[in-house]
């Protein structure tokens, strides 16, 4: 983000302010990088880069390049910025780069209109990378030409010279970290690039080219989108798949200026990257939260103007949050960092700034898209189902007994013998009569047989607390594998496909709902990652002189009938021949089966809500609403 204006262009020596000396930081290094371990030595390159981004966020420098040496521990960091001042500062009576590089708190950053926002140390970062360095060479580029001063563990061993002629304007810092401060003097190739590659996606349209002298590989970093391509990659490299697919992006040019980036993925827990003058502040600040309070505002007041409560729990805070990414960059006049190395940021006026600006910004976009808004809606909707299903469980769990998260195999299931997730099925099968055929009937490589005896607990109306003590449940988590409420984790599921296999009557119909309604509320992870599946058994056999035919519903039932054939109908799974349910419902050549997703986050809560809870008004409601679309219901 470039600077809109600047108020002072001039930078002389004499814009160098001198506030004390340097010889503290070799002996307590950790003050002023955190530590003499890969963190700190880091932390010296990133001093030095944040210097150059300076140079890019007031709008005077537009590349930057970095070059790491063969051995991995010299390095080199070059700008097209202004250039350090080499004039005689008026106070030292040394040129400036030599009183910057050697002198703490000195620097261009204390006096207003040369810096209009600065992520560095105010003059420290310059002098503690020199002091901890066993060399460092710095040349300028300035009027005309190019000037370089040698330095060793803090101290100048050459005087500041002119080298030669050179084009254009610029500052290059070459340095190697002293092996008698730090044990390990190796830069990490895979951190330096990955620092680099979000510098650039915070500054649209700078350009940074990061060579290894080792391999002579160049890789260049620039984007013209910005934070909304990395917030994109931030969510793919997590592993992650967004609730929906939209990102809201909002800038603000004014001081201090914002640039936020935003949306929902399916993650349990919110997950943001902010900056303060393009400085990562991994323990968040106020800036981060006043982007929590406008977000909790934004969607809060969407759902009141819409009358989007739901019944029966209460959506907290930490529930809307639930699944955000963001990256959030602001740009102060003067941050206030709690530290030497900046991890949080301690203004307190940016807090009330960004949560205004986010608000009054978030709440609009979901006016206008409604869609995204109750996708967002619906989700913290279900987090709120969930937290208080846990919550419950969890006293319910201290006051009754504890439960063993062991994967033990109920004996009833069949098990297939393949071990690879992405090949296998698990079918939920309907009592042990169609379990039965379904054991004969299937693909022992590949697919597993689960009966159930009788219908499920309805868990809409029992918490998660009833859930881990209902046996027919838990069989079935243990089964799949991966766990339910805190234990989930979906890597360790045992079946890619789990297809729900009922009887196609109205018991068959109710018992698929309430798997279905354990799987929405408990497990939505399985149903989101498009494991869940509806097996279709057909309902007729059509029996027509040698030829058969299956009708899976009375109005296909009737296209086939020309009135000469015999016609069975199937009360149940276990009326059919292992063949027969293999050739109609299990075989993947010869098969239809129905994958559950979740088209309308909100609807899906209210139907399951009304059809499963408690309250029988909403249950009437909805079938005298729906009697119309059943006009042959099977009792």
């Amino acid at each position: 983000m470039p600077a809109t204006t600047t108020t002072r262009t001039s930078y002389t020596a004499k814009d160098i302010s001198v506030l004390k000396g340097l010889e503290p930081v070799r002996q307590r290094p950790a003050m002023y990088i955190g530590g003499v371990d890969q963190n700190g030595l880091h932390h010296l390159v990133w001093e030095i880069l944040d210097n150059s981004i300076d140079e890019v966020i007031n709008g005077y420098a537009t590349v930057i390049e970095v070059a790491l040496d063969k051995d991995q521990e010299g390095i080199e960091i070059s700008d097209n910025g202004r250039g350090i001042p080499v004039d005689i500062h008026p106070e030292t009576k040394r040129p400036a780069l030599e009183t910057i590089l050697t002198t703490l708190h000195s620097g261009g950053k204390f006096e207003q209109g040369n810096y209009i926002h600065s992520g560095g140390l105010h003059g420290v970062g310059s002098s503690v990378v020199n002091a901890l360095s066993v060399e460092l060479i710095a040349r300028v580029r300035r009027d005309g030409f190019e000037h370089e001063q040698k330095y060793r563990r803090g101290k100048p061993t050459t005087p500041l010279k002119k080298v030669g002629p050179a084009r254009g304007s610029g500052t290059t810092i070459w340095f190697k970290a002293d092996p008698e401060i730090f044990a390990k003097t190796k830069f990490d190739v895979d951190r330096l690039r990955e620092v680099l590659e979000s510098k650039a996606y915070l500054h649209k349209g700078l350009r940074i080219v990061f060579r290894e002298l080792a391999t002579g590989e160049t890789s260049t970093y620039k984007y013209e989108e910005g934070i909304r391509e990395y917030l994109k990659k931030v969510v793919t490299e997590r592993g992650r798949t967004m609730t929906t697919d939209f990102v809201f992006y909002h800038e603000r040019p004014e001081d201090p200026r914002l640039e936020l980036a935003l949306t929902w993925t399916d993650e349990t827990a919110e997950h943001i990257r902010s900056y303060a003058n393009s400085i990562r502040t991994p323990e968040g600040g106020t800036h981060e939260l006043g982007l929590k309070a406008g977000v909790v505002k934004a969607v809060r007041s969407y759902m009141e103007s819409h009358n989007l409560q739901p019944k029966g729990v209460t959506v907290a805070a930490e529930d809307i949050r639930e699944g955000l990414t963001a990256i959030l960059s602001v740009y102060l006049l003067n941050p206030q960092f709690q530290g030497q190395t900046k991890n949080r940021l301690n203004n307190p006026e940016i807090q009330a700034l960004v949560a205004n600006a986010v608000s009054s910004q978030l709440e609009p976009y979901f006016n206008q898209n409604p869609t995204i808004a109750q996708a967002v809606v619906g989700r913290a909707v279900l987090a709120a189902r969930a937290r208080a299903a846990s919550r419950a469980a969890v006293a319910e769990v201290t006051r009754k007994t504890a439960v063993s998260h062991r994967l033990n195999l109920p004996g009833k299931l069949a098990d297939c013998e393949s071990t690879r997730p992405e090949e296998s099925e698990l079918f939920i099968v309907e009592g042990d009569s169609a379990g039965g055929s379904a054991k004969q009937g299937r693909d022992r490589k590949t697919q597993a047989i689960l009966p159930l005896r009788g219908k499920v607990l309805n868990t809409e109306q029992a918490g998660l607390s009833k859930v881990i003590l209902n046996k027919e449940l838990t069989d079935l988590v243990s089964v799949l594998g991966c766990g339910i409420g805190k234990d989930f984790d979906a890597s360790k599921l045992r079946y890619h496909k789990i297809i729900i296999l009922t009887d196609a009557d109205s018991d068959g119909h109710h018992i698929a709902t309430l798997l279905l309604t354990f799987f929405y509320r408990h497990l939505t992870t399985l149903i989101r990652g498009g494991y869940v599946y509806l097996g279709m058994p057909p309902l007729y056999r059509i029996d027509r002189g040698k030829e058969r035919f299956w009708a899976w519903d009375d109005a296909e039932k009737d296209r086939l009938v020309t009135g000469s054939e015999d016609i069975t109908r199937f009360k149940g799974l276990g009326e059919m021949s292992p063949e027969q349910l293999k050739q109609t419902t299990m075989d993947p050549r010869t098969r239809t089966l129905l994958k559950v997703l979740i088209t309308d986050e909100l609807e899906t809560d209210r139907v399951v809500n009304d059809l499963m809870g408690k309250d029988p008004q909403a249950r009437y409601k909805f079938v005298m609403e729906s009697a119309r679309e059943a006009d042959d219901v099977d009792v």
